[in-house]
């Protein structure tokens, strides 16, 4: 009798002891505020997951609270960090093929993105992600614009002689070809250096534009709509490693959260783009919309300057930007 009750709490520790190696709790890192669509994604997956009771909570930490915004690739890699929203262009230093989910006419529109994250090309990119002992659990692109202080930007030839910040090394490429005068700064410095007459002209994205309230400062914004020129790729990521230590519960309940996340991230940026038009519309700036010929020659442009660069710079480079411009 005794060694049987000796047998039976053993056994019952055991099942204790297992129980617990399987309960998990992961971090999650990013750079923005709790309102930001971003965070919105980040928190669907977190309830999504202790809702589904797996014994596996997501803890996340806004505002560059745990890492700084372009310093969490690197901890993710290395397992000291569980999850990040990251713009993947961040990485770009470590990995240059990552530069190519940050390229101006590289995307035309969200469906377009939505398309692109389900192509070879992103397959290459996530083949390059598993190198880094890293996966994408949501794929999703923002989409941006470009707010005039005097007037209309649509096309390559109305950049001649601005003073212009842009979003990224490539985008500067490009509108350095178009002609006009790069002046690097945070986005966040927009508004006051068109105030005080340091830019004529700015590209960055539509969140961006609204939240630095740059409708107070500008004449005209072409917004993302049918076409657009600038895309960036920022996704939710884990360390493989984590993720491969899960139960098969754990990540079922992870997979089909980031599903419903990465869904709801597709819609948001789409209503993103057409917000911030009713508010630049709503505080009297004219609205102009790019077309498909202006789009070309925007791709035109960024074929002479941005990707040239990119193909120089990137090994394999030519391969990778051929695939991406494959996806229809």
């Amino acid at each position: 009798m005794k060694h049987f009750l000796t047998a039976s709490v053993a056994a019952v520790a055991l099942c204790a002891s297992a129980m617990t190696a399987a309960a998990a709790e992961l971090r999650l890192s990013h750079q923005w505020s709790t309102g930001d669509v971003r965070h919105k994604v980040a928190q669907i997956v977190a309830d999504e997951v202790a809702a589904a009771d797996v014994d596996l909570e997501i803890k996340i930490f806004p505002s560059a609270s745990l890492f700084k915004a372009r310093e969490q690739y690197m901890p993710l890699s290395r397992g000291q960090l569980d999850m990040t929203v990251l713009p993947l262009s961040y990485a770009g230093g470590q990995q240059p093929a990552y530069n190519l989910t940050l390229m101006p006419g590289l995307v035309k529109n969200h469906d377009h993105a939505a398309r692109l994250n389900e192509s070879e090309f992103m397959g290459e990119i996530e083949d390059i992600m598993a190198g880094d002992d890293v996966m994408v659990l949501v794929h999703g692109y923002l989409a941006g614009g470009f707010a005039g202080k005097d007037s209309c930007i649509t096309a390559p030839e109305d950049m001649q002689g601005k003073q212009t910040r842009a979003a990224g090394k490539a985008f500067e490429q490009m509108l350095a070809g178009a002609g006009a005068s790069i002046a690097s700064m945070a986005s966040s410095e927009i508004y006051n250096a068109m105030q005080t007459g340091v830019l004529d002209a700015a590209n960055t994205s539509s969140s961006s534009f609204v939240s630095y309230r740059i409708y107070e400062q500008v004449a005209c914004y072409t917004p993302a709509g049918d076409y657009a020129l600038w895309f960036m790729y920022q996704p939710l990521l884990m360390n493989k490693t984590t993720y491969d230590g899960l139960t098969d519960e754990q990540k079922a309940a992870l997979q089909a959260a980031s599903e419903k996340a990465q869904a709801f991230y597709l819609e948001e940026a789409k209503k993103e783009d057409a917000e911030s038009a009713q508010v630049f519309a709503d505080a009297g700036v004219e609205i102009a919309q790019m077309s498909a010929e202006d789009f070309d020659k925007w791709r035109a442009l960024a074929q002479e300057t941005s990707y040239k660069a990119f193909v120089e710079e990137t090994p394999d480079g030519q391969k990778l930007l051929d695939l991406a411009l494959s996806v229809e």
